[in-house]
């Protein structure tokens, strides 16, 4: 009985270190969207006073603020990362569609609140970028792990789930918008 005891022991401790090592893993993918989400909520807040000031000088654009504002409300009801990345591509898309709106009109481009808005947007689009980064680090580190022989049998006895990355969706995407 004590040889079988002995035996056992460190199979237990190792599935509990595994258990842990994966438990700290998914809760770094979890924080790391938090991350992510938080940014993501930054720029949405900066879009509506973006859209207002640029919608003072381009009322003839209405159907391209609209799009915008309709794509902010979407992606902002969605938690899923997949279908996030997928709606903040598109609005992405769309915000460079209104910075380059906003180049035909100098007055705008030289407003103080216009200015100030842009580098408040550049700033967060850096954070998105750095969250995202450590966000799909953590992903791959767990997905690795859950795949990973022999973690994957304590990940599928505690039923560890792979995560999605949080994508690029368009090659657009890949070289940030240019806010001067």
């Amino acid at each position: 009985m004590e040889i079988l005891l002995l035996l056992l022991l460190p199979l237990i401790a190792w599935a509990i270190i595994i258990y842990n090592k994966l438990v700290r893993d998914k809760n770094r993918v979890l924080a790391a969207w938090s991350d992510i989400d938080v940014q993501l909520k930054r720029r949405h807040d900066l879009i509506p006073k973006l859209v207002d000031a640029v919608q003072a000088y381009a009322r003839y654009e209405q159907s391209t603020l609209d799009h915008i504002t309709h794509l902010r409300s979407a992606a902002s009801a969605t938690a899923a990362p997949a279908e996030r990345g997928r709606l903040e591509s598109g609005l992405n898309e769309q915000v460079r569609s209104l910075l380059l709106l906003a180049e035909a009109y100098p007055d705008l481009k030289a407003g103080a609140q216009y200015l100030d808005l842009l580098e408040q947007l550049s700033d967060v689009e850096n954070h998105i970028q750095y969250a995202r980064r450590y966000y799909n680090g953590a992903v791959r580190n767990l997905n690795v792990r859950i795949d990973s022989f022999p973690d994957l049998l304590i990940a599928h006895t505690f039923r560890f789930h792979p995560a999605a990355f949080f994508e690029l969706e368009s090659a657009v995407e890949v070289d940030p918008p240019e806010i001067r």
